[in-house]
């Protein structure tokens, strides 16, 4: 429950889509894309444990919180075992680099050491990114261009300007994610001193910004035809999950109440896993490129 399960298509679908790439591009590798999946994951329940572990300790979860259970707020586990769940994962996820570093070379060390240190930064540190509005950015950087780009680069060791673009796409929609969730978090936040993007911008700006993404992310793709030559597949795989975006688009223009938005929740990252899976059989179906 701590690990928040539901969450992780936000860590294995820019990851299937980088590998998807790579193999249309003709530089699949499956180990290394194994590992780099894993160590997606790892990164993303350390994230997540932090991210349990430091809201209750700051009083930002309190037993007026909408959503899912925390574990730490409602006595499930002690601060103490979640800190120690932390440094476990975090330990899991330097021996997984580890190999990553050994494939990908030094450019995976920095990547590595920072994404561990904003897992941790995302809601502890002396400069918590989600209590300051970065909490959005720090999702669309690593969710999407960094973990794109990372798995893209330990199976090919390169990397062309079309990796980027996937890496947007999926980043906006993983971004689309925490939207949901800090707009459905507003009043609670606001009262714990929270200062995400949406407490700054308000609900109106915020359900913009979730538009806004939804079109990134089903846009990217037809770029990817468009302007890299990518399979035509490709843009439809990236139309098709549109259809999943009308429920909880719907429900973030028109919630009365915050209690509104948990399926909206739950709505939003199935949608990023279809749009993974869908988006990384179309490239990887596509003919290879001969190099």
């Amino acid at each position: 429950m701590a690990a928040r399960p539901k969450t992780l298509v936000a860590a294995a679908s820019p990851v299937l889509i980088g590998t998807g790439l790579a193999s249309f591009q003709g530089f699949f590798q499956p180990l290394p894309a194994l590992m780099a999946l894993v160590g997606a994951l790892l990164i993303q329940i350390a994230t997540n444990l932090a991210n349990d572990y430091y809201d209750f300790v700051r009083g930002a979860d309190t037993a007026e919180r909408v959503g899912p259970v925390r574990v730490t707020q409602a006595g499930l586990l002690t601060p103490e075992a979640v800190r120690r769940a932390i440094v476990v994962v975090m330990v899991s996820a330097v021996l997984v680099g580890s190999y990553l570093v050994w494939v990908g070379g030094w450019p995976i060390l920095w990547v590595g050491v920072l994404s561990l240190v904003c897992a941790v930064a995302y809601t502890g540190g002396p400069f918590p990114l989600a209590y300051h509005g970065l909490g959005d950015l720090f999702v669309f950087v690593f969710f999407g261009l960094v973990a794109v780009a990372g798995t893209y680069w330990v199976q090919a060791r390169a990397l062309p300007p079309d990796v980027l673009l996937a890496g947007v796409g999926v980043g906006a929609l993983s971004t689309a994610i925490l939207v949901v969730n800090n707009l459905r978090d507003i009043a609670t936040d606001t009262r714990a001193g929270k200062r995400t993007l949406a407490v700054r911008i308000g609900r109106l700006a915020t359900a913009v910004q979730y538009t806004l993404l939804l079109v990134v992310g089903v846009a990217a793709p037809v770029l990817g035809v468009l302007v890299y030559d990518w399979p035509t597949v490709t843009a439809a795989a990236g139309l098709v999950t549109a259809v999943v975006w009308v429920a909880p688009l719907r429900t973030v223009w028109g919630h009365r109440d915050p209690h509104e938005l948990v399926p909206a929740l739950g709505q939003t990252a199935r949608g990023v896993a279809l749009y993974g899976i869908l988006l990384a059989v179309a490239l990887a179906w596509g003919l290879p490129r001969l190099h």
